[in-house]
């Protein structure tokens, strides 16, 4: 891990590999090498996962444990749950917070309880999970396995995804071929990003909201979580940019602009309901495609078939809610998700919905260069400086578009209220495509030929 700047991967191989996994010495080390970076939250969850293997020896991973929260109760006390005052509130704006901190995390956790028990959906238990296949023998052979869960059974098919602490696999729902759902397994149990599923029903418009995913319920118990949501089998965006990295291609710029215009309109729905996403990524957009063909009109109205066609934002476990923070709240946590980490973050400075912003221009990058975006930073005449990626933009492009797009994303976005930015950002695509017919015809004729193409795949 010290000699490695992805030792989230290190530490997630030896799992995968298990390497010493019922040995304290691996959690413990583990967990004290994420606290030095700054990862408490992940440190705490990796002596949770220790303690709920039963690792030995468990009394010196316990002793461990406490003594990794005393280091930190100066911190909880901090994040208390009590209503913020005048004073409180102004340190929360100038200085910031980390919203996915271990404290944090767990005094919001503490303060939605009420709340989360009363959805639709929700199911726990003080009990560990007892069903007669293991979750753990899931790791190494998972197909054709039979999960019984709150009374119904669920048969897995595959390995639909796998992180550190979580893994998702694809199941049907009692024998049923035709009722395909996605179980996300995660340990220790992890009920927030239920909480943001059910924050996007109660505030995404239905016309919207199958743009965000759904979660149809959740069984918490006390060594894990079982996440049950909609599973979509046409692939991910970054399987989109992968069909055109092995043939040595980049993706049709017309291809580049629609998901663009995709994407703005996502973020600014989400934004404008209180809602970041904060993991945003091409791993988490799935491909939606629309049930009829695709025709000229309804384009901008996003109208007809157009309305099912596009992209299905998912993995809220990072999601936050900004109608549990003081107005105008700013935030100071590090995602560490390498190529997605915003310019403020890089600075050690405050952001808020910079985060989605810049994952948005780094997903761009990568279906316009088919490579991560590196920004670098340019002094202006003025004295002033200005981010841009330091890739140019080839010459047949439409260069002016994609330089006021990443030159406004990129340089004083707004803390408060970016929807009047991405509006006119995405106006601005859609004024092209529909300037010249041709334009969306071959759209219409490349999100075939995707489809085709991915989905016999």
């Amino acid at each position: 891990m010290g000699v490695s700047d992805d030792f989230d991967s290190v530490f997630k191989e030896m799992l995968d590999s298990n390497v010493c996994t019922n040995n304290s010495s691996l959690y413990v080390w583990s967990a004290s090498f994420f606290e030095l970076k700054g990862r408490l939250h992940d440190a705490l969850t990796i002596y949770q996962l220790g303690i709920c293997r039963n690792t030995e020896p468990i009394e010196w991973l316990k002793k461990a444990r406490t003594l990794f929260l005393s280091r930190i109760s100066e911190i909880q006390n901090a994040a208390s749950t009590q209503k913020v005052d005048d004073k409180e509130s102004k340190n929360l704006e100038d200085n910031g917070i980390n919203p996915w901190g271990t404290s944090t995390m767990d005094s919001l956790l503490k303060k939605i309880y009420p709340l989360i028990m009363k959805f639709d959906g929700y199911r726990s238990s003080t009990k560990p999970y007892t069903g007669k296949v293991a979750l753990s023998t899931l790791k190494n052979s998972s197909r054709n396995k039979v999960l019984e869960i709150g009374g119904m059974k669920y048969h897995i098919k595959g390995c639909a995804g796998q992180g550190g602490f979580a893994q998702v696999y694809k199941a049907n729902v009692d024998s049923d071929p035709d009722n395909v759902v996605a179980l996300k397994i995660q340990k220790p149990a992890f009920p927030w990003e239920f909480y943001v599923y059910r924050l996007l029903d109660k505030r995404i418009l239905d016309r919207e909201r199958s743009s965000y995913g759904f979660a149809h319920r959740i069984h918490v118990y006390s060594d894990c979580s079982i996440l049950i949501c909609d599973y979509l089998a046409n692939g991910t965006l970054q399987d989109v940019i992968n069909s055109y990295v092995v043939i040595g291609k980049s993706m049709e710029e017309v291809l580049c602009i629609y998901y663009t215009i995709e994407m703005l309109h996502m973020v600014e729905t989400l934004h404008g309901v209180g809602l970041i996403h904060g993991d945003f990524k091409p791993d988490n957009l799935l491909i939606r495609y629309a049930r009829g063909d695709l025709t000229e009109d309804g384009f901008l109205s996003r109208s007809g078939p157009w309305c099912d066609q596009g992209l299905c934002l998912v993995d809220w476990g990072r999601g936050i809610d900004l109608h549990l923070f003081p107005d105008h709240t700013l935030f100071k946590g590090d995602c560490k998700t390498s190529g997605f980490r915003c310019i403020e973050m890089l600075e050690d400075k405050p952001w808020k919905f910079q985060v989605d912003a810049y994952g948005l221009c780094a997903v761009v990058h990568m279906m316009l260069h088919n490579c991560y975006m590196e920004v670098v930073k340019k002094e202006q005449s003025d004295g002033s400086y200005m981010y841009l990626p330091k890739l140019p933009f080839k010459r047949y492009w439409n260069i002016e578009l994609w330089k006021t797009f990443f030159t406004k994303m990129l340089n004083q976005y707004p803390h408060d209220d970016d929807r009047s930015l991405l509006q006119d950002l995405k106006k601005s695509f859609q004024d092209y495509l529909s300037s010249n017919p041709q334009l969306i015809k071959k759209l219409k004729e490349l999100l075939s030929k995707q489809r085709a193409s991915l989905c016999s795949a």
